[in-house]
């Protein structure tokens, strides 16, 4: 026998989860999983648990598309899962059923987009790095100890000053100072 899930999440605890349970109840959901949680996270013990629990001809349902995926790509690979378990899969928002031929074509186009989007993205972050490279410019965060400094740290430290002094004088972190030691001593 099949059933129809649902998944609802929020952010923050501050957030309110009333609006989609109304919606998951009206769509019929016979059980509903909630979680508190980034969508950016990972790690959500609760649709973990809701994935573990579909079968074949079961359906998830959820409010809106960014409830279930941390991005296109992570909620594409889930509904991917799903389709090749028998799971259908429903936004309401979006009107987006994967059961009916239309909704999976709709999917399908989300999928290529978000293909688009990421060669788009690659190709511009090539492109930058190479005319910053053309500049001279080599990227990364600029070193917290030039020549300057350098020459500071090997006048405190031949006079015997402590190093966590020597970091604070200089501002600069002590693992920073360590490591700019270990390095000019090999």
């Amino acid at each position: 026998m099949s059933a129809v899930f649902g998944y609802l999440r929020v952010s923050g605890t501050d957030q309110v989860l009333d609006l989609q349970r109304d919606a998951l109840a009206a769509a019929g959901c016979s059980r509903v999983w909630e979680e508190v949680a980034s969508g950016a996270k990972k790690d959500r013990p609760e649709l973990l648990d809701l994935l573990g629990h579909l079968r074949a001809g079961d359906t998830l349902v959820v409010w809106r598309l960014d409830r279930l995926g941390r991005s296109l790509s992570h909620l594409i690979e889930t509904v991917e899962d799903l389709q090749a378990r028998g799971v259908a899969f429903k936004s309401l928002t979006e009107t987006i059923d994967t059961s009916s031929p239309g909704g999976m074509l709709i999917f399908q186009i989300f999928g290529a987009l978000a293909q688009f989007e990421r060669a788009l993205i690659q190709e511009r972050t090539v492109a930058g790095l190479a005319a910053a490279r053309a500049r001279g410019r080599i990227g990364g965060q600029p070193k917290a100890i030039d020549a300057a400094k350098a020459r500071h740290i090997r006048q405190m430290v031949e006079a015997g000053t402590p190093k966590t002094e020597i970091a604070a004088v200089l501002g600069i972190g002590r693992a920073t100072l360590y490591r700019h030691l270990s390095a000019t001593s090999q």
